[in-house]
């Protein structure tokens, strides 16, 4: 895809701002939130069909778990987590909630929507949050807010970037480079959907369920498996080696380059039509139905390559699902679930020291073998 490089604002879609004392003030979705510093389009990528195939299905079902994009630099790994970003449909949130409470979910509200007799609710835009890799704790979980101790002597809670995050996608780019007590921090909230802080006599609870967006190059460190474990699928991304490719895709980034309104101009069609599939996909996926066979399938093809634990299946089940939902089938099929198995398996395979071939080809040569029967 185009180079790393991109013009736009890297927070396409803003997420609520936090403001001193605590107040917030919700975005406002739509073309506005992209004018200012337009995004290359995501319907405008060339290649790289599995990355952006994550990326959709994570969008139909953010519990997937989240999506992890490895490889060469310069492939386009941030220009489409960004692009996916003016992709998401707008979603009801609580009117004025730092943490974009869904209205539709008591269950999950911050302790500020429960003490509140009437909820208003308002259509935002899904936030999409950059984890900055010199982020710091207290920036990440949120803090004390020292203008308000300052100036009123009140201990308040000033929410950080995983409130901001709530109900939308976190991403890292270099997710392999980030510190560990950062990474220690992202496991425990990504395991549980909240984030607790305590700091100077504060004790914080609130919701911080997010679908984790990672890129990086493998060049640069691995990534610890306990991470890597928490994203539901990972993708190989590679440089395009045939030359109609590569032509296209520097024609495409130096027209955007050139004129970044008109590019997106022409291709806003196709952004809606994905759009529109997207929030589709969304209706469709509670009904959608997945047979014991394809379940069987996937359980087989688990055994068969000696994943541990039982993610593997439940990875595998949602994400073809979420694949029949994009794509308008009424059930899940083998052939939903053959496509996206190197996607959802290849990183949760042991090393097998008398084995060359690689996690990739592992996978492809078990779905040959398990779903051909």
């Amino acid at each position: 895809m185009s180079g790393e490089p991109v013009a736009a604002n890297p927070l396409s879609v803003k997420p609520p701002v936090i403001r001193a004392g605590g107040r917030s003030k919700a975005p406002q979705p739509g073309p506005k939130s992209h004018a200012a510093a337009p995004t290359f389009p995501f319907s405008a990528i060339v290649g790289q069909d599995e990355m952006r195939r994550a990326l959709l299905i994570a969008a139909v079902d953010p519990s997937v778990g989240g999506v992890l994009v490895f490889g060469d630099r310069g492939t386009g790994k941030s220009t489409a987590i960004r692009g996916l970003a003016a992709l998401l449909p707008a979603m009801e949130a609580v009117v004025g909630c730092p943490y974009a409470c869904d209205p539709g979910r008591p269950a999950d509200h911050c302790e500020r929507c429960r003490e509140q007799a009437v909820l208003r609710s308002e259509k935002v835009a899904v936030p999409v949050v950059d984890l900055p890799l010199g982020a710091t704790e207290d920036r990440v979980v949120g803090a004390l807010d020292l203008e308000r101790a300052l100036t009123r002597g009140e201990k308040a809670f000033e929410p950080g970037l995983l409130a901001r995050a709530n109900r939308g996608f976190l991403y890292i780019d270099e997710v392999n480079l980030l510190d560990d007590h950062l990474v220690d921090l992202l496991l425990d909230v990504a395991a549980s959907g909240v984030n607790t802080v305590e700091r100077e006599g504060l004790s914080i609870r609130h919701p911080a369920r997010f679908v984790l967006v990672g890129s990086g190059n493998p060049e640069e460190g691995e990534l610890r498996p306990q991470l890597l474990d928490r994203f539901g699928l990972a993708v190989e991304v590679t440089t395009p080696t045939d030359l109609p490719t590569r032509i296209d895709v520097v024609r495409r980034r130096d027209a955007f380059e050139r004129d970044p309104a008109g590019f997106c101009a022409a291709h806003a069609a196709a952004d809606r039509a994905i759009r529109k599939t997207l929030a589709d996909a969304r209706a469709r996926l509670p009904g959608l139905a997945v047979p014991d066979a394809t379940l069987e399938a996937a359980a087989r093809l688990c055994l068969a390559l000696g994943t541990d634990g039982l993610r593997g299946e439940l990875t595998l089940m949602r994400t073809a699902r979420a694949l029949a939902a994009y794509e308008g089938a009424e059930t899940v099929s083998l052939d939903h679930l053959a496509r996206i198995a190197p996607s959802a398996l290849r990183h949760r395979l042991r090393r097998n020291p008398l084995d060359e071939s690689g996690s990739t080809a592992r996978v492809a040569r078990a779905v040959e073998d398990v779903l051909a029967r």
